[in-house]
C-alpha cells in the first residue's frame, strides 16, 4: 500500500462532524509524499445526510477522504496543488483502497463537481466537470429516488421532535403541581443537519 508506516488511523472526535489525527498519516504517491500531520482535522468523506444511506462517511476509502481533506484545505486553497489534481489523486488512492469502480467515480463526482465552488485559486477548477457531471447524472438516477425519501422524512421526523419538546416543556408546570417537584432532567432540542 502507499500508505507509509501503520495501516491504522488514530482519530479522536472534537466535534459533531470534525476528527482529529492522533497520529500522522503519510502517502507515498508516484512523484510525490503527502505527509498529513498529527492534529489534522478532517470530517471523512462529506456525505450529505440523505446519501449517508449509500456511501457512509467512512469505509475502505478513509484514508483517502483524510488525504483528500489534507489536499483540499492544505495544498489546493494556497495555490500548491490543482483541484482538479486533488480530486484525481483521490480516485487514484481508493482505486489503490480496493473502492469498487462506479462508487469511486461517483464519489469523484462529487467532489469534482464541489470544487467548482470552493473559495482559493481556481487553477484546475473547471477540468474535467462534463465527466464528473456525467457519472452524477448516471449515479442519480438510482440515489435520487430514495435519497428524496430519506429527506423528507427526516423533514418529518424533526417536526415531530419539534412537537414532542413542546409538549414536554409546556408539561412542565402541570409536572410540578402534580408531582409536587420540579422535572430535573434537560431536554435537548432537536436539530436540522443535512450533514452527518
Amino acid at each position: 500500500m502507499p500508505f507509509v508506516g501503520s495501516s491504522d488511523v488514530a482519530v479522536k472526535q472534537i466535534g459533531d462532524d470534525n476528527w482529529e489525527l492522533l497520529a500522522p498519516l503519510t502517502y507515498k504517491g508516484n512523484t510525490d509524499t503527502f505527509r498529513m500531520p498529527k492534529g489534522m482535522q478532517t470530517d471523512f468523506a462529506s456525505v450529505p445526510r440523505m446519501f449517508v444511506w449509500f456511501i457512509p462517511r467512512y469505509g475502505k476509502y478513509t484514508k483517502a477522504a483524510i488525504l483528500h481533506d489534507y489536499l483540499w484545505r492544505h495544498k489546493a486553497t494556497r495555490g500548491e496543488i490543482r483541484w482538479a489534481d486533488a480530486d484525481g489523486i483521490f480516485r487514484r488512492v481508493m482505486r489503490e483502497l480496493d473502492v469498487a469502480f462506479l462508487r469511486r467515480w461517483l464519489m469523484w463526482s462529487a467532489v469534482r463537481l464541489a470544487s467548482v465552488f470552493k473559495p482559493g485559486p481556481s487553477d484546475g477548477r473547471f477540468e474535467e466537470v462534463w465527466r464528473a457531471l456525467l457519472f452524477a447524472l448516471v449515479g442519480l438516477v438510482v440515489v435520487l429516488p430514495p435519497a428524496l425519501v430519506i429527506l423528507v422524512s427526516l423533514g418529518v421526523f424533526f417536526l415531530m421532535e419539534l412537537i414532542v419538546l413542546a409538549w414536554i416543556r409546556l408539561s412542565e408546570p402541570v409536572f410540578e403541581v402534580v408531582t409536587g417537584r420540579p422535572r430535573r432532567k434537560e431536554t435537548n432540542a432537536p436539530s436540522l443537519r443535512m450533514k452527518m
